[in-house]
């Protein structure tokens, strides 16, 4: 083939395309740039909230928070005139706290020379543990003072010091469906572990009334030592240990017969300035004792319930302990002292007050949540 003048040039032509061609063919593209994942941002978890103590603070109308460990005073919740008796709600998620628009008046006082009474004061407030906040206020009867739950929360006995009743609230409601005439100046309210019947102390009678739960009919009257205070079942329900402040005395209720069985005299404690005065009491939670504030002596009493005598007395609790719950190791009892405007923390092991804790006003309920 003959060749052309033009032939070198296209063949240097071809040539450095080519090249062009496989240097950029060969070329990869640049791999993306890395990237490093954004961290989720995540907020700090609370600390687990340990045990807190709800304190009525009857001068200062209102519930003081407490925790229980580290003994800081939390929060103070304002809830009414003159609150007294206070219980968690069975579901954990409430407080509730007994409010009376009565003036305060010791024994011996004469209520002709009071101020009249607020009656629409009178109620029992729920604050919502949640939020800390009251939230509502059910009627209650007048002058409340004490109550306790049914085991499924649904219906509240309040003992009505001024009227000589026991009123029974419908909790779904917020209504009094129901009034019991139990006896003189009722105060402790105890509903027996199967529910099935409520005991009510009545001060000026000297005697606990046994109530039905579904007639509400009076079943029982058990005499007892003077000025009959609170009511604590043990956990089958069968024997019921109630404190007499003036006689200084537990009596011992068997609860089928309805029957006092047995009284425990509580002596005058070495350092005590007064005899003892039995006021609140709590079950341990091994059911094994029932730990007895003893008011103006300044004392606790642990009973030993199997044996049903005094066991021993921890003294220098406070001025006159009267609200008093234990801790659910069982390790720790705590007494409300209204005088001192403390809460005082008890070590069982050693017997001794750890810590007291300041409150301010006059704390009269405590319960432990």
């Amino acid at each position: 083939m003959r060749r052309t003048q033009c032939d070198p040039w296209r063949r240097t032509f071809f040539v450095a395309a080519a090249l062009l061609l496989a240097a950029a063919c060969s070329r990869e593209a640049p791999p993306p740039a890395a990237t490093t994942p954004a961290a989720p941002v995540t907020t700090p978890a609370p600390p687990p909230a340990g045990p807190r103590l709800y304190v009525s603070d009857e001068t200062g109308g209102a519930v003081i928070v407490i925790d229980a460990t580290s003994g800081q005073v939390i929060d103070r919740i304002a809830v009414g005139k003159r609150p007294r008796g206070i219980r968690v709600s069975r579901d954990g998620t409430s407080v509730f706290v007994a409010l009376s628009g009565s003036p305060i008046a010791g024994p011996g006082v004469d209520e002709s020379k009071l101020p009249p009474a607020d009656r629409a004061a009178d109620g029992i407030g729920v604050v919502d543990l949640a939020t800390r906040k009251l939230v509502r206020t059910l009627k209650s009867g007048q002058d409340p003072e004490a109550f306790d739950l049914s085991p499924d929360g649904k219906t509240m006995y309040v003992s009505n010091e001024e009227t000589a009743e026991m009123s029974v609230l419908d909790m779904s409601s917020g209504t009094v469906r129901d009034r019991v005439k139990v006896g003189g100046e009722p105060e402790g309210v105890t509903v027996r572990p199967d529910g099935r019947e409520v005991y009510v102390t009545c001060e000026a009678d000297n005697e606990v009334v046994a109530v039905d739960t579904t007639t509400l009919k009076v079943v029982g009257r058990m005499k007892t030592g003077a000025r009959p205070r609170s009511v604590v079942f043990t956990q089958d329900g069968k024997t019921a240990f109630v404190t007499d402040e003036n006689a200084a005395t537990i009596s011992v209720i068997d609860t089928a017969k309805h029957t006092v069985a047995a009284s425990i005299v509580i002596p005058k404690t070495q350092k005590g300035p007064t005899p003892p005065r039995p006021m609140g009491a709590v079950l341990s939670p091994d059911g094994q004792q029932v730990y007895v504030s003893l008011g103006r002596s300044r004392a606790v009493g642990v009973i030993d319930v199997a044996k049903r005598a005094l066991a021993r007395t921890i003294e220098d609790i406070g001025a006159r302990p009267w609200g008093i719950d234990v801790s659910p190791d069982g390790k720790k009892v705590y007494t409300a002292n209204g005088p001192s405007a403390d809460v005082s923390v008890v070590d069982l092991a050693t017997g001794t007050v750890e810590r007291r804790i300041a409150t301010g006003g006059s704390p009269w309920g405590l319960v432990i949540k």
